[in-house]
């Protein structure tokens, strides 16, 4: 079973998640299924299915919640040496080639946000910077095209 790296923010959100589904939401739908139950005839009853549907998704979610968080590696960026890139920094690179800075803050898989620069270790652009150190150089070789980077900075929160 492989671990997952998840930094302390990413694992009291799936936590929050859980228990929220837990104590609200699954109660709130097994209380949904009993009224809609209770209006007679189950073959046509829109409410019911719709309600046992949700309930699937909930108890889905909730399993997968529960997986996530008993393989969590919960990996404090803190304690990480901080003259490389590594799991938990927060990096600011230059496009070589549109002279642009970007920012990128490198998190587990569960946790990536693109639109947030939020990017898992294990993207590309992830794996391509693990291990650099300011000033460096790095090519990354992405679906789309290839990007040129220069690592301008690296800190850890």
């Amino acid at each position: 079973m492989d671990r997952i790296p998840m930094t302390p923010e990413g694992y009291e959100k799936l936590k929050e998640e859980l228990e929220r589904l837990i104590k609200i939401e699954r109660p709130a739908i097994i209380k949904a299924i009993a009224e809609a139950r209770a209006h007679g005839d189950l073959s046509e009853n829109a409410e019911y299915h719709a309600a046992r549907e949700k309930q699937s998704f909930i108890e889905g979610r909730i399993q997968e919640l529960q997986a996530k968080l008993s393989r969590a590696q919960v990996i404090d960026p803190s304690k990480i040496n901080h003259d490389k890139v590594a799991f938990g920094a927060k990096v600011k690179v230059l496009d070589l080639d549109t002279e642009e800075e970007k920012d990128f803050y490198l998190v587990g898989p569960d946790e990536a946000d693109v639109k947030n620069g939020k990017i898992s270790v294990t993207s590309p652009v992830g794996k391509a910077l693990i291990g650099k150190g300011v000033g460096d150089q790095v090519t990354i070789k992405a679906p789309a095209k290839t990007l040129n980077y220069e690592i301008i900075s690296i800190s850890f929160e």
